[in-house]
């Protein structure tokens, strides 16, 4: 099995944290000794990440991403959109089917970074 580390680059990391906190209950902590501040993000789904504060501009809005995005398994794709858009998110591509897997959808976070979120359902689309 391979394990997932992501990183999320933010303008502001208390509020990066306190929204995806709220969106999906991660825990935040802060690493010491680190060059950089850094905090470990703990999902309780066995994959993990961190959060730093973004090294160098944003991205002009309305591009592409520059980014590697990932998405993230949800029980209830419209419960945790809406969610996500109630915390300040907005939806970069909406809801669609995945024919015979899941419901995906794409949003921007309150730093401009794009994260997808996926219902799995085998009959989607049937």
């Amino acid at each position: 099995m391979s394990a997932i580390y992501f990183e999320i680059q933010a303008d502001d990391v208390n509020r990066a944290s306190g929204f995806y906190a709220a969106v999906f209950g991660w825990k935040f902590s802060e690493v010491k000794g680190l060059p950089i501040p850094y905090w470990h993000i703990e999902t309780g789904s066995g994959s993990g990440g961190g959060l730093l504060k973004r090294p160098a501009e944003r991205p002009p809005a309305h591009c592409g991403a520059n980014a590697f995005i990932c998405s993230f398994e949800v029980d209830d794709f419209d419960r945790k959109s809406a969610k996500i858009l109630s915390l300040g998110g907005v939806v970069a591509v909406r809801k669609f089917c995945v024919p015979g897997k899941c419901w995906q959808g794409y949003f921007i976070d309150t730093e401009g970074n794009t994260f997808g979120i996926f219902e799995v359902d085998e009959e989607a689309g049937r």
